[in-house]
């Protein structure tokens, strides 16, 4: 396309200017640590009277590059007495310097340094991303879902209470579009438990958001976008346990924590979380049957309790290993295991109700983790993750009857999902490699390479109708990424290039010829594709900057769209990927002013995609789909978002988010002529085109003439704007062809002592009780209060 070979072209150019001008340095390197010998992380440490300095990471330590010459350098980190040291740094040499801060007493007038957070961090990169801190949420009972669609241009559309199924978009882009995370590991090496909408937050330190275009070390085909997941990195004894209890009969509770014996470096994390709920909430104006007599029944609608919607999961997961070996900085075996059971109430339609249909399932996975930093020679650093893992789970629906919202039922031939009844099952052994190098081979020029393998077994069958399948599907995505880094001009200016591999091996069994006669065999193919990118920043100052990255990016068939399920999806296995050309321009802006900060951030995003794989009724059978390649469609938003701060007193935070999703398919089933599709150009149906979020959280220490507790009242506000449930061109936005306006308020109130060793939180969600709809216009719970205790100790 046009525009991308001008952005290639203004980068090339960027490079070509700078990319000779390389700055004769020295770096200074250390550590940042308190008094009794912890690391401070996300202490600043800077040049004096330059903007020459760095961010110390998780172990407290730094290191920076500068020009020769005489320096202070001084270490700061907000609540910490700042420390000066002389120094002299020379043109290629590396020297060292150890910090001890002592805490701040109250009657010293010290002026702190206010230092950028991880997170702010982030949001400086090339690319555009969101991030969030999540230790100011940690004594709420919020999931991750939920603390995720309250951040700039996401959107989490949910089917209903706990542990339902939900949709995530980033951009206008949804579904398996994005891909999910944890530590840089795809969640689903762990099973179907492992969702964002049963995480808490205490078992993550922050997120972050990819918008578009994904970096290459995810090693993942992720069209829309992607959601990494960080945890507790810190290498220090901890624990973090809560127990949440609240309406609807819901309960959660969540553990993490770690050991490490010092002078061995062996090291023990272990962390796990059990929810359940019977999500029992009231459905208003629904339809139920009303019996007139043995012949005549009519329609009626009203007001009723779900009843069957029961939800419970578990996970655990442990982790064994070493740190800071000469010959490993991380080597870590581990495993997890999880169960769910979940009842199933409706389908996408409220008006179909189930009584009886059940979804049941567990995941094992063993891994292994490794990691090196200046491996065989400096700069060089390597990183291996492997796992093998078995997702397993069965759907079934046994009840020939029809059910209603007041719990009544009818008698018929077919079962609740309108077929024959079943009991499916469906078992995926998976096996996972990824491997990142990369090397820094000046200041001013480094390179990363990364090679994932995602190889998966598809066996399914229904043991009412058939045996068990004993010649399963196969698929194989191998993933290459290779990635150039550059920073210019004090690193005023970076840039990075990359290319994406994307190779498909599919062995796919299935019939030939008709009926009892078909014969069984196996179609093998290789396809493979190849995807690009660039993503570049320029600071003009300390905390302002422009950023802009385009990626050509593509989303790889999933194993059950290629081989379906059996009894509700058939297989295709001519789909193709998806593909999208993905563009973004941001502009940053952060001051600090003696306690305060405030940063402000907007952007600009456009996603041209094709080939979108969507389920299609299959025949004029109405009740099995198959998913094929589908439409085009065009992206255009806009969002923004402001954040202030007041020392740690005052959090307040603005965003809104703009985008259009419209079907650019001009005449359907891929032909380039004859009649124009109806809905070309319409805003695509069921997809929120217009939303915000506000957040105000006011904190204060040392309450109740107490020096060792905090008091934090936390309020937030949601805002979509209303939406076409079908095609506009069919649609009336004063009918029920609409989603109407959604208005939601949660507020929480937590008190902490001992220094947060223990916490106890009340929380209420939609507290005005408003009618809430989401996704295909299902009603979501009302008014719901919890509360939460939180223990704490490291």
């Amino acid at each position: 396309m046009q525009y991308t070979k001008y952005l290639l072209l203004v980068s090339l150019c960027f490079w070509i200017i700078t990319g000779h001008a390389q700055d004769n340095s020295g770096k200074i390197s250390g550590t940042i640590k308190t008094q009794s010998g912890d690391p401070i992380s996300f202490a600043n440490i800077s040049l004096k009277h330059t903007t020459y300095g760095a961010v110390a990471d998780d172990d407290g330590q730094f290191i920076f590059s500068a020009p020769p010459g005489n320096y202070t350098l001084i270490a700061s980190f907000m609540g910490y007495v700042s420390v000066e040291k002389e120094v002299v740094l020379k043109n290629g040499k590396t020297i060292t310097h150890h910090f001890i801060l002592k805490e701040a007493s109250n009657d010293l007038d010290e002026v702190m340094i206010m230092s950028k957070s991880k997170s702010r961090q982030t949001k400086e990169l090339p690319l555009s991303v969101n991030a969030i801190e999540l230790k100011e949420l940690s004594n709420t009972t919020l999931n991750l879902n939920e603390v995720l669609n309250k951040s700039t241009g996401v959107k989490v559309r949910e089917q209903g209470g706990v542990g339902s199924d939900f949709e995530f978009s980033i951009n206008g882009l949804s579904g398996k579009a994005v891909r999910f995370f944890i530590d840089g590991i795809p969640l689903d090496v762990m099973g179907s438990s492992m969702s964002l909408n049963n995480i808490p937050v205490n078992i993550a330190e922050r997120v972050v958001v990819y918008k578009g275009v994904v970096p290459v070390h995810l090693g993942s085909d992720a069209l829309g976008g992607a959601v990494n997941i960080i945890t507790n990195k810190n290498v220090t004894n901890y624990l973090d346990a809560s127990y949440s209890a609240g309406s609807f009969n819901t309960h959660k509770a969540s553990i993490t924590g770690q050991y490490i014996n010092k002078k061995t470096g062996l090291l023990l994390k272990a962390s796990g979380f059990v929810n359940y709920s019977d999500n029992d909430y009231t459905m208003y104006g629904v339809r139920a049957i009303k019996v007139i007599d043995e012949d005549n029944s009519e329609f009626v609608t009203g007001d009723f309790k779900r009843f069957h919607d029961q939800y419970k999961t578990a996970l655990g997961q442990l982790e064994l290993g070493l740190t800071n070996k000469p010959w490993a900085d991380v080597f870590f075996i581990g495993g997890s295991y999880s169960e769910t059971d979940k009842q199933i109430q409706t389908g996408t339609n409220q008006d179909v109700v189930y009584g009886g249909v059940v979804r049941n399932g567990n995941a094992y996975s063993g891994t292994l983790r490794y990691a090196k930093k200046d491996l065989l020679t400096k700069n060089f650093d390597v990183s291996l993750f492997a796992s093998l893992s078995e997702d397993k789970y069965i759907v079934s629906d046994t009840l020939n009857r029809r059910y209603y919202w007041d719990g009544t039922y009818q008698e018929r031939p077919s079962s609740e999902f309108g077929s024959n009844t079943s009991i499916f099952h469906i078992n995926r052994p998976k096996k996972f490699v990824r491997t990142n190098l990369s090397y820094q081979m000046t200041p001013q020029h480094s390179f990363g390479i990364n090679y994932t393998l995602d190889h998966i077994k598809n066996f399914n069958w229904d043991e009412l109708n058939v045996d068990e399948d004993d010649a399963p599907g196969k698929l194989a995505k191998h993933n290459i990424g290779l990635s150039y880094q550059q920073a210019f001009l004090d690193k005023k200016l970076t840039n990075t290039f990359f290319v994406k591999y994307y190779g498909l091996q599919l062995d796919e069994p299935f019939a030939v010829g008709l009926g009892s006669q078909g014969e069984r065999v196996t179609l093998s193919q290789w396809n493979d594709y190849i995807g690009y990118g660039i993503g570049s920043r320029y600071s003009f100052k300390e905390n302002f900057g422009l950023k802009a990255s385009y990626e050509k990016a593509y989303r790889l068939q999933e194993v059950g769209e290629l081989f379906g399920n059996g009894y509700t999806v058939i297989a295709n296995n001519e789909l193709k990927p998806e593909n999208s050309h993905n563009f973004n321009l941001g502009l940053f802006y952060g001051i600090n002013w003696n306690s305060n900060s405030l940063f402000f951030e907007t952007g600009g995003f456009l996603r041209d995609a094709e080939n979108f794989i969507a389920p299609v009724v299959y025949l004029s059978n109405s009740q099995i789909i198959r998913y094929e390649n589908t439409s085009k469609v065009l992206v255009k938003g806009l969002d923004a978002e402001v954040k202030f701060k007041h020392e740690d007193l005052l959090n307040i935070a603005v965003n809104a988010t703009y985008q259009k999703t419209t079907d650019n398919t001009q005449f359907p089933f891929g032909s380039t002529t004859g009649t124009e599709s109806p809905t070309y150009k319409n805003q695509l149906p069921n997809r929120p085109w217009l939303f915000g979020n506000a957040t105000i959280g006011i904190g204060k220490s040392n309450v109740f003439n107490k020096k060792d507790n905090r008091l934090q009242l936390n309020w937030d506000f949601q805002y979509v704007h209303w939406y076409y449930l079908t095609w506009e061109n069919y649609g009336n936005k004063d009918n029920i062809n609409t989603i109407p306006d959604q208005y939601i308020q949660n507020a929480s109130l937590s008190y902490s002592f001992k220094n947060g060793t223990y916490n106890i939180a009340l929380e209420g969600r939609n507290i005005t009780d408003r009618l809430a709809y989401d996704n295909f216009r299902l009603q979501k719970p009302g008014r719901a209060f919890s509360v939460k205790f939180r223990y704490f100790i490291k």
